[in-house]
């Protein structure tokens, strides 16, 4: 694993349940673009909440079989439609 991928792991993994932050967000916590964050956080295994990282304008994930909306939403996160409540749940507690 690289070091850029494992920093993408970790601040990930920061995020806590009911929180989102975006590609961009994480991109730019580890100095990287937001589709190199999207392409590596698509390839996170499932013990790291990947489901909590959310297009800018609040989409989830295809990634993973499409499960991310159903995790967002076991964990109490708010959707208008079918985006996440930017302005309730972006940064809630992420360190980021």
């Amino acid at each position: 694993m690289s070091e850029v991928e494992a920093r993408v792991r970790e601040a990930v993994r920061a995020v806590p349940p009911g929180a989102v932050v975006t590609y961009g967000d994480v991109a730019a916590a580890v100095g990287i673009g937001p589709r190199q964050a999207g392409r590596l956080v698509g390839r996170l295994s499932e013990d790291i909440p990947w489901w909590r990282v959310v297009h800018a304008d609040g989409s989830t994930a295809t990634c993973h079989g499409g499960t991310a909306g159903e995790l967002l939403v076991a964990e109490g996160v708010s959707f208008h439609g079918a985006r996440v409540d930017l302005g309730r749940h972006r940064d809630a507690g992420a360190p980021l």
